[in-house]
């Protein structure tokens, strides 16, 4: 997926309310486009027999058809992330695949961190089509958006030096900027490539080529000395190795 192709979205929900919130959502991310808003899965299908879209957002208890039952009957399956009330349905969404699945009432960061996923998978397909073809990747410079100062900011893999934990925020340092988001460390490293980062602290993951030094307790990167964690010690040094 190249940068300026965008993400061709559908919001299928019978409620209202629901349908506003997601595409208040899509529109503030600059990689999606939503191209039609459904109550109902029927409506969709007659929809998808004309029109090829890459992600459904795809409510599940809903009139005339559930959503599981309805994606069964599509030949072709767009991405889905599914949306529900109902946490008991989670199951049969990721039995059929699903990107992610969004328990209501959805928050904008768990929004955002489905749709980083969505990206990242368009970036691995793309990259391992081209290796078959052994043509460049069309995706050469991978990047996650992060929700800070009230606007979305994109920022690169390459240029990220470390990033922090700072209680429920994250602080992403990079080459020339510093970019602090609210997001989990935990659920920022599940996105990013486990070639190029490492967690070395509870606290702190680093990108493996931005190293100038290290020892068994500290890492360094430039004048930053980001400390290793006694946990995280035998893996560091391994990767490190390994690199």
């Amino acid at each position: 997926m190249t940068s300026s192709k965008k993400i061709k979205c559908l919001v299928i929900d019978d409620e209202p309310p629901a349908r506003d919130v997601l595409k208040k959502y899509i529109a503030s991310i600059e990689m999606l486009e939503l191209v039609g808003e459904f109550s109902n899965a029927v409506e969709t299908l007659s929809y998808l027999q004309t029109n090829s879209v890459n992600l459904l957002f795809l409510d599940i208890k809903m009139p005339l058809l559930l959503g599981t039952s309805f994606l069964r009957t599509l030949k072709n399956q767009p991405k889905v992330i599914f949306t529900t009330a109902y946490r008991k349905y989670a199951v049969d969404g990721f039995d059929l695949n699903a990107v992610d699945f969004l328990l209501k009432p959805i928050s904008f960061e768990r929004f955002l961190r489905s749709v980083n996923k969505v990206m990242r998978m368009d970036i691995s397909m793309s990259e391992y089509a081209a290796s078959l073809n052994e043509i460049p990747p069309t995706q050469s410079n991978p990047f996650l958006y992060f929700k800070a100062d009230r606007k979305m900011v994109k920022v690169f893999f390459e240029d990220i030096l470390y990033i922090e934990s700072l209680k429920d925020y994250i602080k992403i340092v990079t080459k020339n900027n510093i970019v602090i988001s609210k997001q989990a460390l935990s659920s920022l490293e599940e996105m990013l490539p486990k070639n190029d980062f490492i967690r070395v602290h509870r606290s702190f993951i680093i990108a493996i080529n931005k190293i100038d030094s290290y020892n068994a307790d500290i890492v360094g990167i430039g004048k930053i000395e980001v400390p290793v964690g006694r946990l995280y010690k035998h893996d560091v040094n391994k990767a490190l190795k390994a690199h």
